[in-house]
């Protein structure tokens, strides 16, 4: 009596793999983007609570204030994957405006690099991408 061997043949192993490398490929840049959005709706959470922030302190005080301790602004977004900055906007002085920077931090974001939101509600980004792309939520 004959007994059928078992398992597989090396054939049947290696298209096996090569399909799992393929899938890999294809599906590793798609999971990156989406944590870089993750990362990014952080940074803009962080800029827009410190804008909120800087607004409140501005009709409390009748100014702004760069200081981000007297507006209770966090120096970083909640994981610390941003630190945020406040400045005056260009040609005006942080009494009458500012600009609210959220920098990544330990990671780098070459489609969006900074985030920017300003006094009159201006966004910006200093990387390769697109405003709007960068700001979707």
């Amino acid at each position: 009596m004959r007994t059928k061997p078992r398992g597989f043949t090396l054939i049947e192993l290696m298209l096996v793999m090569a399909s799992i490398a393929i899938l890999t490929a294809i599906a590793l840049p798609i999971y990156s983007s989406f944590g870089d959005r993750a990362r990014r709706a952080e940074g803009r959470a962080a800029a827009e609570q410190a804008a909120q922030l800087l607004e409140r302190l501005y009709s409390r005080t009748n100014t702004y204030s760069t200081t981000l301790a007297d507006a209770g602004i966090p120096a970083s977004s909640a994981s610390g994957r941003y630190t945020i900055s406040v400045a005056a906007m260009a040609g005006d002085t942080i009494a009458t405006s500012y600009v609210v920077t959220a920098t990544p931090s330990g990671w780098s974001d070459s489609t969006c690099g900074n985030l920017t939101l300003s006094s009159t509600g201006q966004r910006g980004v200093s990387g390769t991408g697109s405003v709007t792309d960068c700001w979707q939520r």
